[in-house]
């Protein structure tokens, strides 16, 4: 905690670091809550998006970052939220590795294990330069997820729901993390396997990982099913692909060059310390084989795929080139490099020159963060303005309609307008009027009276899962060319025109999914703890 808070102890007094997707994370917690307001429990359309024409943002972005920072801005002013994530999620981070290397080493050097953890080189990156929050959450909760690998492996059956609703947690906060923990899960229990010399490792482990993709189904499911209808291709544009952000890259854009460097040499130094306490500490692999074998493992797998030379695993690997940044396998480095350097640092007769190591490093760290990190005061009072204006945020392009192009949208459109078939307006001179009698997130209604045939055009991007009904009857909405505006035919006439959300078959069936899951999780549980209890009280 003491930590957690020295590092967020700039924001303070300068304000909030603005990282690269800082506006991204802040507009959505903000459009949340504001749909909470109306009735809207849990958001799938980002209604503020697009400056007002929306985007279905959350469909496909993981639920527990957005809604966290929803409910943190509900209770604090939104000026501090960023600063109170961070610090709540470190100290999460924390107590996550200390629970981790309370299975190898001793209560003190499990708490330095947690200090390394909770300060590493790449989450003061993330906090100051990337402020990537999601990432953040799901970086702190993979120390469990190793840990409960081990325990499956120990033959602890009660931990197969645990890691289970870890690895749960870990993709409903992060999809490219997810994508991580699964290969980085997958690599470790046949790792673990090859120790055991079984293969009860990887059943058990694969049961508690298919529980897991079966508990966040209700969000892997629809987000999986609907990329069809966005561009989601756009998410591995220029300069997000894999392949140009292996280490030291070379590119026409200084700043991304400077940024790219800049992470090399955190990772250079983030391998380096890893290697060189691996090697001092090899030999605690005796007492502890399958903690430091585990750990070396994932630290070899991470070198592999961080180096150039694995580009066609990148591209070949199912869903891998999503992750984008080889780089981000720095969070679950972290987990190697925090352990073995408290075992290393176990070694040392003087216990506190580690606590002088931990400190001097994580006070240089910190002086060139907040050094080099953009401060800005502005961003979020001028997000908050925005959207109780209605006047919206910018959009993002791999969640716009497909054919569609976002920044063809006019930003001062109206929430509803009238259009002939070249595109051109309609007004009431020529006999139309309109008159929007509702515009909540999920539910648009409309009045139309028109004396001659027009495309209503609500400020409203396309998108299949809207429902439009005409005069109580469900009607044909169809995108406009270039823009992917919502359009709704009509005839000459007067109509009420009704436009919802609709919950898609694909969104039942992960819900249901993950209910069963759920369910058949706690009837095992409860199965078991009531075999624990007759075997504690046999009866007569």
């Amino acid at each position: 905690m003491a930590v957690a808070t020295l590092i967020i102890l700039p924001m303070l007094y300068r304000g909030n670091a603005s990282g690269h997707d800082m506006q991204f994370h802040v507009a959505s917690w903000m459009d949340v809550a504001q749909q909470w307001r109306q009735g809207v429990l849990y958001p799938r359309w980002a209604a503020g998006a697009n400056y007002g024409f929306g985007e279905p943002r959350f469909i496909f972005y993981p639920p527990i970052s957005w809604l966290a920072g929803a409910a943190l801005g509900s209770v604090l002013p939104w000026r501090v939220v960023p600063g109170a994530l961070i610090w709540l999620t470190l100290v999460l981070a924390g107590l996550s590795m200390w629970r981790l290397a309370r299975s190898a080493l001793p209560e003190s050097d499990a708490i330095l294990a947690a200090v390394f953890f909770a300060a590493n080189p790449y989450t003061l990156m993330v906090v100051y330069f990337r402020s990537d929050y999601a990432e953040l959450i799901a970086a702190a909760v993979f120390p469990l997820l190793v840990l409960g690998i081990l325990r499956i492996t120990a033959n602890d059956r009660k931990a197969i729901a645990g890691t289970a609703v870890v690895f749960a947690a870990v993709w409903l906060s992060n999809a490219p993390e997810g994508v991580l923990a699964s290969y980085s899960a997958a690599a470790l229990l046949v790792v673990l396997s090859v120790i055991k010399k079984s293969l009860a490792p990887v059943l058990a482990g694969g049961a508690a990982l298919a529980a897991g993709l079966g508990l966040a189904a209700y969000y892997i499911l629809p987000a999986a099913y609907e990329q069809r209808w966005v561009d989601i291709g756009q998410v591995l544009s220029i300069e997000l692909k894999p392949v140009e952000n292996f280490l030291f890259t070379h590119a026409d854009n200084p700043e991304f060059v400077w940024f790219n460097w800049r992470m090399s040499m955190i990772a250079c130094l983030m391998l380096s310390a890893t290697a060189i306490a691996a090697v001092f500490t090899a030999r605690r692999r005796r007492a502890a084989p399958e903690v430091w074998w585990t750990l070396a493992a994932l630290t070899a797998l991470i070198v592999c795929l961080m180096s150039r030379y694995s580009l066609p695993v990148w591209d070949h690997l199912p869903k891998l080139r999503f992750v984008q940044f080889p780089w981000r396998w720095l969070g679950p480095l972290a987990v190697p490099c925090s352990i073995f350097l408290a075992m290393g640092f176990s070694e040392l007769r003087k216990k506190w020159l580690a606590w002088i190591c931990v400190g001097a490093t994580l006070a240089v760290l910190l002086v060139a963060m907040i050094a080099t990190a953009w401060w800005d005061n502005q961003d979020i009072p001028d997000l908050k303005r925005a959207i109780a204006s209605g006047q919206g945020y910018e959009g993002t392009d791999e969640y716009t309609a497909l054919g569609g192009d976002r920044t063809d949208l006019p930003s001062d459109a109206p929430r509803a307008s009238a259009l002939n078939d070249d595109g051109d307006p309609i007004d009431a001179a020529d006999g139309v009027r309109l008159h929007v009698q509702g515009w909540d997130a999920e539910q648009k209604h409309i009045g139309v009276e028109s004396k001659v045939p027009l495309n209503l055009a609500p400020k409203l991007e396309y998108f299949p899962a809207w429902h439009v009904d005409v005069n109580g009857r469900p009607a044909t909405a169809i995108p406009a060319q270039d823009t992917a505006q919502l359009l709704v035919p009509l005839q000459p006439g007067t109509y009420q025109v009704d436009i919802r959300m609709a919950h898609t078959w694909d969104r039942t069936a992960g819900g249901l999914i993950s209910a069963f899951t759920a369910a058949t999780m706690l009837g095992w549980a409860l199965a078991a703890a009531r075999r624990r209890r007759i075997r504690a009280f046999p009866t007569s």
